[in-house]
Order: structure tokens, then C-alpha cells, then sequence
């Protein structure tokens, strides 16, 4: 079956609006592999607004499953990852003053510079991954440059208005799935996924892993950790490899 893998960024998002020590995303890591989670996924920002130096280093001591680093495709942040060695690193772009990540890395255009920074980390031991719209062209530019993986941005599913618009943007979603496969391309789905709108991949064969953080620690807040973990982790354990 696909892998669960929960995002901890929004307990990091808690503890940094005071500054303190409390609540530590590296316990709940812990207490979301014990639940059901199969790796942890943290972004460390250019900006350090949520994750911080700290909490990637303690998280690849302490993981017992997997980690996985979001990053964008800086120098610093290259160095931190052959320093911290992953399990894999997905390339996501920035923004400053955005709220969250809003659209797909643009890997097209990027060919030369993607694939000199994927080899490199590739030739240190780590699987990369790119976040991307579900485009052709995107899907073919990431084969391309050398990636293990896509994970594919489900953002636009998630917040379409209608159904209608819904619809669309799931049509594109499951059309890019097996055209990212065909590429040879590992396929992963994040960004916006909760526990209604996931139901709607229940029978798509070819997805590796689900990247959900928002949605579980929204319901963590009424329900604890361990059982909105656990909630979501019964639901993708009846999905299909």
C-alpha cells in the first residue's frame, strides 16, 4: 500500500509564534510514527518561519521510519541536506510572503541547473523528488533531470470551488499519474488533502506516498495526535499500491 507521510511543519508554526520550546514537532514526530506514519516530512525555509536547523538535525537522529527534507534548490540548503542525509529531498520553490507553498516547482527552463543539483544529491546516497503541477511538461522536464520522484501538487484538487472545477483538476491529477510513471518518475501526492478529499484516489494504483500535515494537525487540535494520525493511516492502508 502507498505510504502515509505526515508533515510536523505546523507544530514547528505553533512553537515559533512565542519563540519558545513548546510544542516540539520532533515529540510529535515520534508520536506520529507510533500511530501509523510510515516517514516525516519537514520544510526548512529559506526564512526559518516554521522548522529550524535544530529540528532537522534531532529528527534525523531520532526517526525511526523515514525523513523527508523540503527544501529549495539553494546552496545552503544543499549543503544542509548532504550534511543531514535524508531519506529524500523534494525541491520545492519559495516564496517570501507566502502563506504556504502555491504552485509547482517550474522545472522547465531549469533542465541544467535541476539536474547538476539533483546529480549531486543523488551521488551522495539521496533519492530527489520534485513538486510539480500534474503537467506534461513538468512531468517530462523533472524525468529529464534526473529525479527519483514527483509529488505531485494536489493543491488546485483540494481548493477547486465547484465540483465541477474539482473534477477537472482530478482528471488532470490522475492523468498525470501514469504519465509520470511511464517516465520512470516514483509518484507522490501533497498538498491540501484531508480526509474527505483523499477518498477521491481510493482505486488509483501508482501513487507511493500521500504528504499530508495540515489536515491531520487541524483534527489533532480536537482529537489528539495519535488518533488523527492513526484516522488518516486506516484510510490510505485501503488504497492500492
Amino acid at each position: 500500500m502507498p505510504l502515509l507521510a505526515v508533515n510536523v511543519d505546523h507544530v514547528a508554526t505553533l512553537r515559533q509564534a512565542r519563540l519558545g520550546s513548546q510544542p516540539d514537532p520532533v515529540t510529535a514526530a515520534a508520536l506520529a510514527e507510533l500511530a501509523g506514519a510510515r516517514a516525516i516530512i519537514v520544510h526548512l525555509r529559506e526564512d526559518r518561519r516554521h522548522i529550524q536547523d535544530r529540528d532537522v538535525r534531532l529528527l534525523r537522529e531520532t526517526i525511526k521510519t523515514r525523513l523527508h527534507l523540503e527544501m529549495a534548490a539553494t546552496t545552503e540548503m544543499r549543503g544542509i541536506a548532504l550534511a543531514t542525509k535524508p531519506n529524500m529531498v523534494c525541491l520545492v520553490p519559495e516564496k517570501r510572503r507566502e502563506l504556504t507553498t502555491e504552485g509547482g516547482l517550474g522545472v522547465v527552463g531549469r533542465e541544467t541547473e535541476l539536474t547538476d543539483f539533483v546529480g549531486e544529491l543523488a551521488g551522495a546516497g539521496i533519492p530527489a523528488s520534485l513538486f510539480i503541477d500534474p503537467e506534461p511538461a513538468q512531468i517530462e522536464a523533472s524525468a529529464k533531470v534526473g529525479a527519483a520522484f514527483v509529488e505531485l501538487h494536489t493543491g488546485a484538487y483540494s481548493d477547486a470551488p465547484t465540483p465541477a472545477a474539482r473534477k477537472v483538476e482530478l482528471t488532470r491529477l490522475l492523468t498525470a499519474i501514469p504519465l509520470a510513471r511511464k517516465a520512470g518518475l516514483g509518484v507522490n501526492l501533497g498538498h491540501g488533502l484531508d480526509y474527505d478529499n483523499i477518498h477521491a484516489f481510493a482505486t488509483t494504483t501508482g501513487i507511493s506516498e500521500y504528504s499530508i500535515g495540515h489536515s491531520i494537525m487541524a483534527r489533532a487540535i480536537m482529537t489528539g495526535l495519535p488518533e488523527a494520525v492513526a484516522a488518516m493511516a486506516a484510510i490510505i492502508a485501503t488504497f492500492p499500491e
